[in-house]
């Protein structure tokens, strides 16, 4: 993995090497361009952390995903006390295990 100094570096950064496209956290699924991906439809293959210096509220992380069907790009999302309500299956897709 590449070594990112800020959440919009890394975006960048994925962006250039071909993560064009933003996923959305769904219902149990990702969601991008009105198409849902279930947790068994896309993979995680790369992620970035980021913390706030000094206010714990500013924590994200960006995931580069891969759908089964080619569609690459990526998810931002809140972590910590910032995360977002999602069930525990996705919860545990999303708890990064490299392939």
């Amino acid at each position: 993995m590449i070594a990112y100094d800020t959440l919009s570096g890394a975006i960048n950064g994925l962006r250039e090497r071909g993560f064009t496209v933003d996923f959305n956290l769904g219902e149990n699924c990702l969601v991008c361009n009105g198409d849902k991906y279930n947790i068994q439809d896309f993979l995680i293959t790369e992620f970035y952390r980021f913390e706030g210096d000094t206010d714990p509220s500013d924590e994200a992380i960006v995931y580069a995903i891969e759908s089964v069907n080619g569609v690459r790009g990526i998810l931002v999302s809140g972590y910590g006390i910032s995360a977002e309500g999602m069930s525990a299956e996705m919860a545990r897709k999303l708890n990064f295990t490299p392939r």
